[in-house]
């Protein structure tokens, strides 16, 4: 049965997204420079912060693995899971890393390869950089940015299907503080412009990679309208997939996902470098495990601080702002696992599928570039949006290999738009909305879908997408904040149960 829209959430919601783009289009170059120097402020001031927290989330994940909260089930003592273990995996992985990871995989190997900012002095071997940029690689997609989403995610959780509360951020304070209605619909709202920002920031980026990729492969040139369009048959289709609900829509692209990844995969693996990229994964697992605690409290404390901030800083804070929709996403398919199942399931184990990934990708990069010196870097350095179609280029079949990534790209995209769209309409819906057993209203859904794409155009158009990416990152540190005071919240009420 569909439930009721909160219209309160609904309206507020759609009135800001609409003024904030409509002042930022306005106002481009003054809204650029208060992004950029808010993203800077954040950066110099609460950076240690932000490390902090990111951490501290790690070890939480690890200690409620292990601690006897391990074995308290999400939904009560009899829940059963709603979906298998493959198509749960499947799910939560398409709708958090996915793209980037295919987008980053190879790219961003190579640019830490060629830093300036981290060999300054140019003597460290080609070695020594190799190693270092894949650790960093790892340490940016791995266990920190699973398990901020892993903690959200539990909130959420356990909050709706154990306590019966609402799928909203709110949920996580109604008893420590949120007492006021509007005070519990701000900070809902937040949540919900974090979310559709986010994802339309992504949707417009990601369709310039795709365009990108289709004039390589001699489809179509790469255009603005060409972008235009391509935006719209992402948004249909995510409409589509958000329409046709979880179990008929967002499952079954997600397995979709999965299996051309796992093809994708396995392809460049066997036709490229093997040796190189399983020599590479050994290596680099190895001297990441060693290197784990530094490179985990690095805040480049005496040095400048320019790369920090473009990267580890850039992730970490992108991580926590995305947390509220993928949390949300990751909590409403995780019904009847245990918590101890659900850290496995949402940080391990994706996890260990990015450093495969990773270094599938990124060591055959790195082989390239040792080969051919310049061959990616000096491509990446001036479109980064071709890193992963020039270096298709060196393999056999290197047309249908482009094929196949632009379609996991697309899918992808379509995952991570019709998740959106869903969460967003699940946080703007009616306290009635039973977290399993309802759909939000369809209404809501398509409005949120469509949104999405109107907004990616729109900013698109008026060249505003890098100033509303700077804005998102902003709101990471206050998300950071939110959820170490929920996961406070949230291991006051897993006492009261384990007693």
């Amino acid at each position: 049965m569909l439930k009721s829209i909160d219209y309160r959430r609904f309206f507020i919601s759609l009135f800001l997204v609409s003024s904030f783009v409509g002042i930022t289009l306005v106002n481009l170059d003054t809204a650029s420079k208060l992004f950029n120097s808010t993203q800077s402020f954040i950066a110099n001031n609460f950076g240690w912060l932000i490390i902090l927290c990111a951490n501290g989330f790690l070890i939480f994940c690890i200690w409620m693995a292990i601690s006897r909260f391990g074995k308290i089930r999400l939904g009560g003592t009899d829940a059963k899971p709603e979906f298998s273990f493959i198509n749960w995996i499947a799910m939560l992985f398409s709708a958090g890393l996915g793209i980037g990871v295919i987008f980053y995989s190879v790219a961003e190997p190579i640019l830490h390869l060629n830093s300036a900012a981290l060999f300054e002095d140019g003597s460290s071997s080609f070695n020594d950089r190799a190693t270092l940029s894949m650790n960093l690689t790892y340490l940016h997609w791995g266990f920190h940015a699973w398990s901020i989403y892993g903690v959200v995610g539990l909130c959420f959780a356990y909050f709706a299907f154990n306590l019966g509360r609402p799928f909203r951020v709110s949920s996580f304070f109604l008893d420590v503080g949120l007492q006021s209605s509007w005070s519990r619909v701000i900070v809902d709202v937040f949540a919900i412009l974090a979310t559709v920002f986010g994802i339309a920031t992504s949707l417009g980026l990601g369709a310039s990679q795709i365009s990108t990729g289709l004039e390589y492969v001699g489809i179509a040139n790469s255009t603005l309208m060409g972008t235009f369009w391509i935006i719209i048959f992402i948004t249909i289709l995510g409409l589509i997939s958000v329409v046709l609900g979880l179990n008929a829509g967002i499952k079954r692209l997600s397995q979709f996902n999965m299996i051309l990844c796992g093809l994708f995969l396995i392809t460049i693996f066997l036709s490229g470098p093997t040796g190189f990229i399983l020599d590479g994964f050994v290596e680099n697992i190895g001297t990441y495990l060693q290197n784990f605690i530094s490179l985990s409290a690095n805040v480049n404390a005496y040095r400048d601080t320019e790369w920090q901030n473009a990267w580890t800083l850039f992730y970490y804070c992108w991580w926590f702002a995305w947390s509220p929709f993928v949390g949300l996403f990751i909590a409403r398919i995780s019904y009847g696992r245990t918590i101890k199942e659900f850290i496995l399931g949402v940080v391990l184990l994706p996890s260990l599928i990015v450093f495969i990934w990773l270094s599938v990708f990124g060591n055959a990069a790195i082989y390239q570039e040792f080969t051919s010196a310049g061959s990616l870097a000096n491509v990446i350095s001036e479109n980064i949006s071709a890193s992963l179609f020039v270096f298709l280029e060196q393999y056999p079949g290197a047309k249908i290999l482009m094929v196949v990534s632009l379609i996991n790209i697309v899918t992808f995209f379509v995952t991570s738009s019709d998740s959106g769209a869903l969460v967003s309409a699940m946080m703007t819906s009616s306290n009635e909305l039973d977290s399993r057993e309802d759909a939000p209203a369809l209404l809501s859904r398509i409005v949120w879908a469509l949104m999405l794409g109107i907004i990616a155009i729109i900013l698109l158009s008026g060249g505003g997408l890098s100033a509303l990416q700077t804005s998102v990152i902003a709101t990471g540190l206050p998300f950071a904040l939110i959820a170490c005071i929920a996961a406070r919240n949230l291991y006051e009420k897993l006492k009261i149960e384990s007693n």
